[in-house]
């Protein structure tokens, strides 16, 4: 598909971009990004095999350049924006870690940016985003619609609106944690039987399952998601996309998104496993024992798909596993709240 075609759907279904998307897609946005984003590694630790009796692999994308994976879509999809439009800027929405990928890929490309965000976003969220040099407008998640929002900043500016997981351009980029996770596997000689992501709208989950299904097919893919925001776990058992009935209420700040993306919906219903789900205090304990075990710093959205393995809900035993590490921008009262318990 050429860089045209991978602009989001110009007359195109879900189901059409959904399949249009392909591997070559997803190694053009490795090369594009490569440079920019990091080759985060593939971290083992004794204790987390002890504890799961498996072999269990972190891609450590809270790591990454902005902290989470979702630099890789941002740049990615940036790129593609021809240069006679990147004058007018673009927009976004998002809770913190896509608005950060973008203000940051942004301001690489030197672009202005505008990042439509929930006004109880983590302050940490809010000042990074604004110190990649992002105008932030705030807005109430339970009453206001940050889409509508976007939309009418795109009319005033001309600016591209960046989604933050129903657009093509971003799904291949976030495919690429999926294409080093194959090959960093298959360079340690090791065959993933399960690969577990932490799930919001879905884009980098379906990148993931993309990648994984041309570099590592026999690798099942499965989402991880917080309880009463399991809309992906019930859309692909009921074969069709399903909201959840809130909008706020779990501390996975970053998996909050109202239903599964188009686009990559069709993508999972085709290629995921079965969904999981975990509560609130799962996740803390997936936080603290990040922290303290593995020393590494993970906010709660991107410790769900670990929290899973750790409380069991996904049955690893003797199996060999890899866990996406979503995101590491937690607030330090977060923190606090975590090394209390």
């Amino acid at each position: 598909m050429s860089d045209t075609q991978l602009r989001p759907d110009q007359g195109k279904t879900p189901e059409d971009s959904g399949k249009a998307i392909s591997i070559e897609d997803i190694e053009a946005a490795a090369a594009r990004i490569s440079g920019e984003a990091l080759a985060t590694p593939l971290l083992r630790h004794p204790l987390l095999d002890e504890r799961t009796g498996a072999r269990v692999f972190l891609k450590a994308e809270n790591l990454q350049r902005s902290g989470s994976f979702k630099f890789r879509g941002a740049y990615n999809c940036l790129s593609l924006i021809p240069e006679e439009a990147r004058a007018r800027g673009v927009v976004a929405c998002s809770s913190g870690n896509h608005a950060q990928g973008v203000a940051a890929s942004a301001q690489l490309l030197g672009m202005p940016a505008t990042i439509v965000m929930p006004a109880d976003a983590p302050a940490i969220k809010l000042e990074r985003t604004r110190g990649f040099g992002a105008r932030v407008v705030t807005y109430d998640r339970e009453t206001e619609d940050r889409e509508a929002i976007a939309a009418e900043l795109c009319a005033q500016t001309g600016a591209t609106l960046v989604h933050p997981y129903n657009d093509p351009a971003v799904i291949a980029g976030q495919g690429t944690v999926g294409l080093e996770m194959a090959a960093q596997a298959a360079a340690l000689g090791v065959e993933l039987d399960h690969v577990l992501g932490c799930t919001g709208g879905g884009g980098l989950s379906s990148g993931i399952a993309l990648a994984l299904a041309s570099k590592s097919p026999s690798t099942l893919f499965h989402t991880a998601e917080p309880e009463l925001f399991d809309d992906y776990r019930r859309s692909l058992e009921a074969g069709t996309v399903l909201s959840n009935a809130v909008r706020s209420g779990s501390i996975c700040d970053a998996l909050l998104s109202e239903s599964p993306g188009e686009i990559g919906f069709s993508i999972l219903r085709r290629l995921a496993g079965e969904g999981v789900t975990v509560s609130d205090e799962e996740v803390l304990d997936a936080v603290a024992f990040a922290f303290r075990e593995l020393k590494l710093v993970v906010e709660p959205g991107g410790a769900a798909a670990l929290a899973a393995v750790l409380s069991g809900k996904l049955p690893v035993a003797n199996k060999t596993v890899g866990i996406v590490l979503t995101g590491g921008n937690i607030d330090p009262q977060m923190m606090m709240k975590v090394l209390s318990r």
